[in-house]
């Protein structure tokens, strides 16, 4: 079946000599696996950029729900994050969020709602030109609430306890032991409610944010079991400390 949506590019991995596989999240299919042919040779030289993680294409495809790998008749750059790849600090976050959405979007069913809230994400991302070194924690932040997993808001101005089983902010340490301690869960706190406007003026040294960067992707392995380890972390730790 001749289909058209709109996809963001997660990965993409070396296939065959001349092509690739490709992971994207569509619009109207959910997540889906591409086999694009011919990406290796002079010709298509400009269009490999287009297969970078965070970029959002228009995709005409033929689709069939029985294949494990769906095929592209065209496409094209429906938004270029131009900035984001003349940053090594921004490619560096792209990498990582591209790493951690190819784990943790598994479903195969369209989700409208977290879609847009990826690709709003992306040109957010994209058109910052200061006050970014925040948004890859502001991003995971928000994406749960749309994985299902969003934390209890802080009920109090006490100094609280993120506990990271039952994803909620208490007063005393749980006696479980999953749990932050009290400067790092009142930090993400503070991130669970801010808007990336807001989360970007959250003030953190290279030490705290990589704690607190640490501490909610913990909190999304225990919720999402199959997340798998996330190679492209030490680097982006090393880029904002």
């Amino acid at each position: 079946m001749l289909d058209k949506t709109r996809g963001i590019i997660l990965h993409k991995i070396k296939y065959t000599d001349s092509g690739i596989v490709a992971q994207l999240y569509t619009r109207k299919f959910g997540r889906l696996s591409f086999l694009v042919r011919g990406m290796h040779n002079k010709k298509a030289g400009k269009h490999n950029i287009l297969f970078q993680p965070l970029f959002v294409l228009d995709l005409e495809m033929y689709y069939n729900e029985r294949r494990e790998m769906q095929s592209l008749k065209e496409f094209s750059a429906s938004y270029t994050p131009y900035s984001i790849y003349s940053d090594i600090r921004k490619s560096s976050v792209a990498i990582f969020l591209g790493e951690v959405l190819t784990s943790v979007l598994r479903e195969e069913s369209p989700h409208d709602e977290l879609f847009e809230y990826i690709e709003n994400a992306i040109i957010y991302f994209d058109r910052s030109e200061t006050e970014f070194a925040n948004f890859h924690i502001a991003f995971l932040a928000g994406l749960s609430s749309y994985l299902g997993f969003e934390p209890t808001p802080v009920s109090s101005s006490e100094p609280v306890f993120f506990d990271i089983r039952n994803g909620s902010f208490t007063a005393m340490p749980p006696v479980h032991g999953s749990y932050a301690k009290p400067e790092i869960s009142s930090i993400l706190a503070n991130f669970f409610i801010s808007s990336y406007d807001s989360a970007g003026k959250i003030a953190l040294n290279g030490v705290q944010r990589n704690e607190v960067l640490e501490t909610i992707l913990k909190y999304y392995s225990f919720h999402l079991p199959g997340l798998k380890k996330i190679n492209s972390l030490e680097v982006l730790k090393q880029v904002f400390l």
